[in-house]
C-alpha cells in the first residue's frame, strides 16, 4: 500500500524508535484470503505506516481460521472437534498493538468480528506477571469500511469491548470509510474516492500514530501502573487507599 505525500513525510521525519514493538491487524472480513477485501485496503494504510516505522506487523483474516463460538480459551473442551484460537491467541499475546478491522453489515460489525471479540473475552480472566488482567499494557484501535452508515456505531462497540477487556485506547483510535450510502463502489474499487479521501486518510493516520505513541509510552513505563488494579491483591483482602479491616 502506497502512502500519500503527507503520510510518507510523517514517517520520514519520525524520530521515535518503535522497532521493538509488535502489531497484529485482524481483518474481520467475511472473505477468505485470496479474494479482494475492501477492509484490507484501508488496513493496508495502517500496516504501511507501522512498517515504515519498523513496527513488526502481521495482518491476518480470522475467517481463515476455525474459530468455534464460545468464551473458553479452547472450545475443544466443549465438544468442538477443532479450534484454531489457541494458535491465533499466541499472536495476540505477542502484540503490543491490536487493530481490528471490520466491514459493516446491517449497521453492525461483521459476525467474524463478534466472534473474535468473544474469543478475546475468553482469555480476559488470565493475569499478567504483575497480577493485572492479561491485556493490560496493550493498545487497541479499529478500522471500519462499508457502503452503509454505521462507522461510529461499529467503532463504539469494538473499542468498548477492547477497553473493557483491558486494552488501553489512545485518542482518535478509530477510522473508517463508507462512501455514498447504498449500492456503489467500495474502498478499493476504481473511482471510489476512498484512497484519496482526506478525512479518511487523516483519521487513519492519526489513529496509527497514536497507537504507536501510546504503545511506546506503555513499553517504556514497563506496562500499566499496578496500584489499584491487581486482582490478586483485591482477592487477598486489600482495598486500595482504605485501611485493612480489623479482624479482632
Amino acid at each position: 500500500m502506497a502512502l500519500n505525500e503527507m503520510q510518507q513525510a510523517l514517517c520520514d521525519s519520525n524520530k521515535s524508535d518503535f522497532s521493538d514493538l509488535n502489531a497484529l491487524i485482524l481483518n474481520c472480513t467475511l472473505k477468505p484470503s485470496g479474494t479482494l477485501s475492501h477492509t484490507e485496503g484501508l488496513l493496508g494504510v495502517v500496516k504501511a505506516i507501522f512498517e515504515a516505522n519498523a513496527v513488526k506487523t502481521e495482518m491476518l483474516r480470522p475467517v481463515d481460521y476455525d474459530l468455534p463460538p464460545g468464551v473458553d480459551p479452547d472450545m475443544r473442551k466443549h465438544g468442538f472437534k477443532h479450534d484454531d484460537w489457541p494458535a491465533l491467541c499466541e499472536k495476540v499475546m505477542k502484540a503490543n498493538i491490536l487493530v481490528i478491522g471490520t466491514p459493516i453489515w446491517l449497521g453492525e460489525e461483521s459476525s467474524v468480528c463478534r466472534r473474535v471479540i468473544e474469543r478475546l473475552y475468553g482469555e480476559s480472566g488470565k493475569l499478567n506477571d504483575k497480577g493485572q488482567y492479561v491485556y493490560y499494557g496493550r493498545v487497541g484501535g479499529c478500522i471500519v469500511t462499508g457502503n452503509e452508515d454505521g462507522v461510529k456505531h461499529c467503532a463504539m462497540t469494538v473499542l468498548y469491548a477492547l477497553q473493557h477487556l483491558g486494552y488501553s485506547i489512545p485518542p482518535q483510535a478509530d477510522a473508517g470509510w463508507i462512501g455514498a450510502v447504498g449500492p456503489g463502489p467500495s474502498y478499493c474499487d476504481e473511482e471510489s474516492g476512498g484512497p484519496e479521501n482526506d478525512f479518511t486518510q487523516r483519521n487513519t493516520t492519526f489513529m496509527t500514530w497514536n497507537l504507536m505513541h501510546l504503545a511506546r509510552l506503555l513499553a517504556d513505563a514497563g506496562g500499566f501502573p499496578t496500584h489499584g488494579n491487581q486482582r490478586s491483591e483485591w482477592q487477598a483482602g486489600c482495598r486500595f487507599d482504605h485501611p485493612n479491616p480489623d479482624y479482632r
